[in-house]
């Protein structure tokens, strides 16, 4: 037998029932190094299912190029197979009649047993799954390098005035005690951990889900602008524009004590071949322990004429579910699997931590979702919080409670 044979052998043995080859086309933006290796095992688990996949990865903008290109496709009759999508614009695509409909392999699947109902919750479109959990990242954690707070003699807060006092003590030793990049959405990531911490999980809600005046303008929110401000005293003065991943350099490289991130910082940490728990620390960050603000990657599906290419379409939501796909893609990207039963045996500690924070957040009202990351409330309501909080963090003279008016009436006028 020749090597072609061979070959064509092995292929009808890996696929012995494979009768129904259909196509997927899926729009993404994971195009980072770890980013796109997580997505090229899933395209590999799909091909294995006997479909062809067709990439179609649009760079740039955190999914703002990909949203336009998917609104032209979409606006012309034209959809991709899957788009990522999250949040709340999962629902403006819903009412729009574009999304298909996943309840059948999410019965199978047992997505309502093996999700959190918070998350399950987003996934669907009056009452129906119209969508595919990839990842959850935690967005309120604190990274720190030990080795700096060991030279200047802090110690890692779990609280607000524990934060101040290390910052205190990296900045009279000569480092940067946080590091920051200055753009809208890392200023918006800062702000909402500290009106995490300051308002807790169920007045957090009310304001950035519920979008409740009182709570928007009440005493906690102007102490959050309050923390906002001394918080900013903290930040080097070249922070203006720096992307997330040079702040997180500045720690990784000991010129700086901490930095506020998601878990996908902890990418930048891994390629540096530092190792969680003893090169760096990540802690929830302070006065947030027992909360956890998520920011959940998924894809959305698209209504489809070809049988084929539907039954592709089903095999791809059920292949990212699966346990082999969720360990790999959530290693490479930072974050934690979706699935509550996971085995986290191989993942690092933060990691592990992260999923256990996540389980226990997941009983009560700890789990929240980002509004910084686009998970509480629709773009534009995210814009307004946006304009005004990076308007208060570069304004050394802006008043916090002024501020909290002005963050009330940003939000109204746009609802």
């Amino acid at each position: 037998m020749n090597a072609m044979n061979r070959l064509a052998l092995a292929i009808s043995l890996a696929f012995p029932l494979v009768g129904h080859a259909g196509e997927v086309e899926v729009l993404h933006w994971w195009t980072s190094g770890g980013e796109k290796r997580a997505a090229d095992t899933l395209q590999k688990l799909v091909e294995q299912k006997g479909h062809t996949w067709k990439d179609f990865a649009v760079a740039g903008g955190g999914g703002e190029a990909a949203m336009t290109v998917l609104k032209t496709r979409a606006v012309s009759g034209n959809p991709p197979s899957a788009a990522q999508i999250k949040g709340p614009d999962i629902q403006e695509w819903g009412e729009l009649g574009l999304l298909a409909d996943l309840d059948e392999v999410a019965e199978q699947g047992r997505w309502d047993e093996l999700l959190p109902r918070q998350v399950t919750e987003v996934m669907q479109y009056d009452g129906s799954y119209v969508a595919v959990p990839v990842n959850v990242h935690r967005v309120n954690w604190l990274w720190v390098n030990p080795e700096v707070f060991e030279k200047a003699g802090a110690q890692p807060p779990t609280t607000l005035d524990e934060l101040w006092a290390a910052a205190d003590r990296l900045q009279a030793a000569g480092y940067i005690a946080i590091a920051h990049g200055g753009q809208p959405w890392q200023d918006g990531t800062v702000f909402e951990d500290l009106a995490l911490s300051i308002l807790g999980p169920e007045d957090y809600h009310k304001a950035f889900v519920d979008l409740d005046e009182e709570v928007l303008t009440g005493d906690r929110m102007v102490q959050a602008f309050a923390a906002l401000k001394k918080l900013r005293s903290y930040v080097d003065a070249d922070a203006a524009g720096r992307d997330w991943n040079r702040a997180t350099g500045l720690v990784i490289d000991g010129k700086a004590g901490m930095q506020i991130m998601g878990d996908w910082a902890k990418s930048e940490w891994t390629a540096a071949n530092k190792k969680a728990g003893e090169d760096y620390q990540c802690l929830p960050f302070p006065g947030t322990q027992g909360s956890f603000a998520y920011n959940i990657d998924s894809l959305a599906m698209f209504k489809l004429s070809d049988e084929d290419d539907r039954k592709a379409q089903e095999d791809l939501a059920r292949t990212v579910i699966e346990p082999e796909f969720q360990q790999v893609f959530n290693q490479n990207k930072g974050s934690i699997p979706v699935r509550l039963d996971q085995d986290m045996s191989a993942f690092d500690s933060c990691a592990q931590k992260s999923m256990q924070d996540f389980k226990q957040a997941a009983q009560g009202e700890g789990l929240q979702p980002s509004l910084a990351h686009g998970m509480a409330a629709s773009s534009y309501v995210q814009g307004a919080v946006f304009d005004v909080v990076t308007n208060f963090f570069n304004d050394p003279n802006a008043d916090p409670q002024q501020a909290a008016r002005q963050l009330a009436a940003a939000i109204q006028a746009v609802q």
